[in-house]
């Protein structure tokens, strides 16, 4: 049975990355798509953990070969989530995240019927402008921007098939897990799984 394409979306700063990191910790069975982009890596980033670092040109290769499940543009940088890489998880039995935006999301969603999505919010604006300021990457000018970008991310929560609220980490934490959990009961998969059982059962 091949595992579940789950798709996590949330304006900068709603500590989605947080989120997904702890959910592929403590969740056995998930992995994480790691993206392609064409920004320089910031502090501490690892190629091919955080992302996989990859110059203009060679993203333009890959997006002509149609290698790319989806792609898109923010703040001039190009991103990207490798196909392969996604169906080969999915075929080896794992879930896999997406973190992704909104239009990226809507790539896959046609591409992929079956994904399931959810969007992470933060508990209010100021929040969000804490959050980002708290990085102490970005100057105003880029702060201002991404605040003007999160709400129009947020203005496409209702394309999404969960809504969860990270105010409080654990909290948010928990009903991710829930989701996972829950999608992983749903009869077709949970049938597949125990064919057997049923047989004998029903027999």
């Amino acid at each position: 049975m091949p595992g579940t394409l789950f798709i996590v979306s949330a304006p900068s700063g709603a500590g989605k990355t947080s989120l997904v990191r702890a959910l592929v910790e403590r969740e056995p069975g998930v992995t994480l798509s790691v993206s392609h982009t064409t920004r320089p890596p910031r502090p501490g980033e690892r190629d091919g953990v955080d992302y996989h670092f990859v110059d203009a040109a060679t993203f333009e290769r890959m997006v002509a070969e149609d290698a790319f499940l989806e792609h898109a543009e923010v703040f001039g940088n190009r991103y990207g989530t490798a196909r392969a890489t996604v169906e080969r998880e999915l075929e080896a039995d794992r879930d896999v995240i997406l973190e992704i935006d909104w239009q990226g999301a809507r790539q896959v969603r046609a591409a992929m019927p079956g994904a399931v999505s959810v969007f992470i919010l933060p508990p209010s604006r100021e929040a969000l402008e804490q959050r980002l300021r708290g990085r102490g990457q970005d100057d105003e000018a880029v702060i201002a921007r991404r605040m003007a970008r999160a709400v129009d991310e947020i203005s496409h929560y209702d394309e999404y098939d969960y809504l969860v609220v990270n105010d409080v980490f654990e909290t948010a934490l928990e009903e991710l897990r829930a989701i996972v959990r829950a999608t992983r009961l749903r009869l077709p998969a949970q049938a597949a799984r125990h064919a057997g059982l049923l047989r004998r059962l029903l027999g």
